[in-house]
């Protein structure tokens, strides 16, 4: 706990960092069960991807929704083009980057010991469908951090560090998601950990991006928190929740569980 206040003394720019290494650890996290594990527990992996969703679902709305609507208020436009107009961006971002190159999703993580339907399409694809899918969740990351350089109250530290965490959670399977069938084709523990992480280093870097990009222009801050929102939605409804359709109740649970906790650190301490 003696690490927050540190944390929310630093500049945005920092946070943005830090917060961009966190979901690159929790990557990283991921692919290192390789060396533990051949198989995944399908009902924990459920009951994580359902908390993380639930922790999105919230975040999108309190965290990037609510301060772009309040900000597009001063904008000489009807206030709901900019939070639609980039919450659609960011939802159509995703699908257009899926569809150019199609994404290993998360229920191909399994314990069967076959390869999932991503290896069949190719190691080296699967590696570089993670690491693209990784932009804009690192972005999101960082418009978070951003927007509390603008100081505009709805933009809180304490959603800014729940978005993050949110997002590092559904990193977790997807560092799995390389690295275990990696390891089932016959590459080593040590590479196949090595290529799971990677696919997560590009969060750091974007999330940066993000930040600069939203205290350098500010007027785009409406847009582009809904853009990341609009990503994040996506990342839910396309990946996270039908990841986590094993068991089904138990990601539900989930959910709720996420959507609480998300909602606790928002409103109550934000």
């Amino acid at each position: 706990m003696q690490m927050m206040p540190l944390l929310e003394g630093l500049g945005p720019i920092w946070q943005a960092l830090l917060a961009g290494c966190f979901t690159w650890g929790l990557t990283a996290l991921g692919a290192a069960t390789v060396f533990f594990t051949r198989g995944v527990d399908r009902r924990g992996l459920d009951l994580m991807l359902g908390f993380a969703a639930g922790v999105m679902i919230a975040a999108s709305y309190w965290s990037l929704l609510a301060p772009a609507i309040e900000l597009s208020a001063g904008l000489p436009v009807p206030v709901w083009l900019p939070p639609v107009a980039g919450f659609l961006a960011g939802g159509l971002a995703m699908w257009g980057a899926e569809a150019l190159l199609p994404y290993l999703h998360l229920d191909a993580v399994d314990d069967t010991g076959g390869g999932g339907r991503g290896m069949r399409r190719g190691s080296l694809m699967l590696i570089l469908a993670v690491t693209i899918h990784n932009i804009p969740e690192g972005l999101a990351v960082g418009v978070g951090f951003g927007a509390l350089a603008a100081a505009h109250p709805s933009a809180t530290f304490a959603g800014a560090v729940g978005l993050a965490i949110g997002i590092g959670l559904q990193n977790f399977p997807e560092g799995m998601a390389v690295s275990m069938p990696l390891r089932r084709e016959g590459v080593s523990r040590l590479r196949s950990f090595w290529y799971g992480q990677l696919s997560g280093v590009v969060e750091p870097v974007a999330a940066v991006v993000g930040a600069a990009a939203v205290i350098v222009a500010a007027p785009v801050l409406p847009y582009a928190l809904a853009f990341a929102a609009g990503a994040m939605i996506f990342v839910v409804a396309e990946e996270v929740i039908p990841g986590a359709q094993g068991s089904p109740r138990l990601a539900t649970l989930g959910v709720l569980a996420g959507f609480a906790v998300m909602m606790v650190l928002d409103v109550a301490l934000g």
